[in-house]
């Protein structure tokens, strides 16, 4: 890792306990010959952690304030062109990206144009109260709906995300 995302890392680890001392061990190099640095025993399988999921947006801000007014979720870091929302009882947050040349997807997919990548699935206790606030917020919800009990919403930046009730 270098630099932004060295930085980005300890950041999004920093109350993770262990796993934050997993990751100063990989961005430490040890042995100097092995990119990490991380020296195992042979046949041993490096540890990971999912961390966050990255969502790119023409504004990282906007989309984070999105999310964390939707999910209740309490803003971890905040620089420009970056953003860290923090799942509540610790587990793996989202980020937030900024990109200059950000293309909003087209979902349901059509070809020729820009596809999701990821969708989010947030389960609600109810789809129809859930699906309100989400518009009130700002989300759209999308046209096609493919479940009878899950309903497709398009975030600000145009990121697909299903609400169901499990």
């Amino acid at each position: 890792m270098l630099g932004k995302e060295k930085v980005r890392s300890r950041l999004l680890l920093n109350d993770l306990g262990d796993i934050t001392q997993f990751c100063r061990r990989v961005e430490t190099p040890a042995d100097g010959d092995r990119p990490g640095g991380y020296a195992r025993a042979m046949g041993e399988s490096p540890r990971f952690a999912l961390t966050s999921t990255v969502l790119g947006a023409p504004d990282a801000r906007e989309l984070a304030r999105f999310y964390r007014a939707l999910l209740g979720w309490t803003v971890r870091a905040d620089e420009p062109g970056w953003v860290v929302l923090a799942a509540p009882g610790g587990g793996a947050g989202l980020s937030f990206q900024t990109e200059d040349a950000y293309v909003r997807p087209v979902w349901p997919e059509e070809p020729g144009r820009q596809q999701m990548m990821l969708h989010l699935d947030i389960a609600v206790e109810d789809l129809g109260a859930a699906v309100e606030r989400a518009t009130a917020l700002g989300a759209d919800l999308a046209d096609h709906q493919p479940q009878e009990d899950v309903r497709v919403c398009l975030d600000p930046a145009g990121h697909p995300f299903c609400l169901y009730t499990p």
